[in-house]
C-alpha cells in the first residue's frame, strides 16, 4: 500500500499526485521524490480532501480517466475554491485527442503530461510550473506588501496635511481674536453640507467621497489671508470704513495668492487638496446674485465648494461673539440665512442648511467658545 504522504512536507515545493493507477503513482514518485515534497491521491474525492489541508499544494498531477470524479471535476473544483485556484494543475494522461487537451485547458490545467512519461520531460515541466506558481506567488505578496507601504504612506501624507492646514490655520487665527472655535465648527458645517448633498442631482457629480474629505480639510484655510491684513484694521473694535473694508476684501486675494504658489510648487496629491482650499480662500464672500466680492462671481460660476463655506461662515458668524454684537440666537441665524436664499445663498444648499438644523445646533455646542451662551 502506497502511503499518503511520501516524503516529509518540508520548505521543497509541495506535488499532490492524484491517479487511480498504483503503478502510475509508483512511476512519478520514483522520478519525482529527490527533488519535492509528496503527497498522493487515489481518487478524485480523496484528492481534494488532502487539498482541503493545510497547507495547500504548489502543483497537482492529476490522472484524466479515474471512476467516479474523474480529473475534469476534480479540476473544475479546485478553480471555484478560492484557495485553490491559483494552484497550477498538470493533467497526466493517456488520451492523446486534443479536443481533451483543450477542454483541459479551458477547466484551467496548465499542462498536459502524456502516458508513458518521458522523465526528463514531465521533470522539466513539473519544475517549470512550480517556479512560474512560486514566482506569481512572490509577486502578489510584493504587491500586497507595496499596497501597505503605500497605504501608510499616504496615512503620514495626510497627517502631515492635517498638521499643516492647522498650523496655517491657527496663524490666521491669531491675528484675529475673533475666532474662537470658529474654524473647527465651519469645517464641520462645511461636510455635514456636502453629506446631505452628496445625492442631490445637482451635486452628486462633484461631492464623492473624496471631494468631502478635501473640502473638511480645506476649510480650515478660508481666512488664511487674513495674516496679510493690517491690524489697524482686522483687530479694530468697530465698524469698518469704506476704505478699510477695501482692504479687509483682499484677505480673499491675499489666501488664493498664497495656497495657489504652493499649488505650483507641490505634485499632484497636493494639487488635488489645495485646489479645494484656494476656491474656498478665494470666493466664499461672493455672493449667488453676483453682488459678492473679489470678483462678483454668480450662481454656479461660484464653486461649489466656496457656495457651501458661504453659508458655514455666515451662520457660524451670527450665533458667535463679535466685537460689535452679541451672539445670535440660532432662530435669529436661521431667519436671515433664509432671508437671502436665491440672494447671497445657494438656495439648495440653504434648504440643505434647514434639513440639518439639529446637526448645525449639535456642531455649534459641541465646540462651542467657553465665554458664549449655547444659542437656542
Amino acid at each position: 500500500m502506497i502511503p499518503a504522504v511520501l516524503a516529509p512536507l518540508s520548505d521543497r515545493p509541495r506535488l499532490l499526485i492524484v491517479d487511480d493507477e498504483a503503478m502510475n503513482i509508483k512511476v512519478l514518485v520514483e522520478m519525482l521524490r529527490d527533488d519535492y515534497a509528496l503527497t498522493v491521491a487515489k481518487n478524485g474525492v480523496q484528492a481534494l480532501e488532502r487539498m482541503a489541508m493545510d497547507p495547500a499544494p504548489d502543483l497537482v498531477l492529476l490522472d484524466v480517466m479515474m471512476p467516479g470524479m474523474d480529473g475534469h471535476e476534480v479540476c473544475r473544483r479546485m478553480k471555484q475554491d478560492p484557495r485553490l485556484a491559483d494552484v497550477p494543475v498538470i493533467f497526466v494522461t493517456a488520451l492523446g485527442d486534443p479536443n481533451d487537451e483543450l477542454h483541459g485547458f479551458d477547466l484551467g490545467a496548465v499542462d498536459y503530461l502524456t502516458k508513458p512519461l518521458t522523465p526528463l520531460l514531465a521533470k522539466a515541466r513539473v519544475r517549470t510550473h512550480v517556479q512560474l506558481a512560486r514566482a506569481q506567488r512572490a509577486l502578489e505578496n510584493y504587491s500586497h506588501t507595496l499596497e501597505a507601504r503605500v497605504a501608510e504612506r499616504t496615512q503620514e501624507v495626510e497627517r502631515v496635511q492635517a498638521v499643516t492646514i492647522r498650523a496655517l490655520a491657527s496663524l490666521a487665527e491669531t491675528r484675529d481674536n475673533e475666532t474662537g472655535n470658529h474654524i473647527r465648527r465651519t469645517q464641520h458645517y462645511v461636510r455635514a453640507l456636502a453629506l446631505h448633498l452628496h445625492a442631490h442631482p445637482r451635486f452628486a457629480g462633484q461631492l464623492d467621497d473624496r471631494t468631502i474629505d478635501l473640502l473638511f480639510k480645506s476649510a480650515p484655510l478660508h481666512d488664511v489671508g487674513k495674516v496679510g491684513i493690517p491690524d489697524r484694521i482686522l483687530l479694530k473694535p468697530g465698524p469698518l470704513t469704506d476704505e478699510e473694508f477695501t482692504i479687509m476684501k483682499t484677505h480673499t486675494v491675499l489666501g488664493r495668492s498664497a495656497l495657489r504658489a504652493a499649488v505650483e510648487e507641490g505634485g499632484e496629491s497636493e494639487i488635488a487638496f489645495l485646489r479645494h482650499a484656494c476656491d474656498i480662500a478665494a470666493y466664499h464672500h461672493e455672493k449667488w446674485d453676483g453682488t459678492g466680492y473679489p470678483e462678483g462671481l454668480a450662481g454656479e460660476a461660484i464653486p461649489l465648494s466656496a457656495r457651501l463655506m458661504a453659508v458655514a461662515d455666515v451662520y457660524d458668524a451670527l450665533i458667535s461673539r463679535r466685537v460689535y454684537k452679541p451672539p445670535f440666537p440660532h432662530a435669529r441665524a436661521r431667519e436671515l440665512i433664509v432671508a437671502d436664499r436665491g440672494a447671497r445663498f445657494d438656495p439648495d444648499i440653504v434648504d440643505a442648511f434647514l434639513a440639518l438644523e439639529d446637526v448645525f445646533r449639535d456642531i455649534r455646542n459641541r465646540y462651542c467658545d467657553e465665554d458664549e451662551i449655547d444659542p437656542s
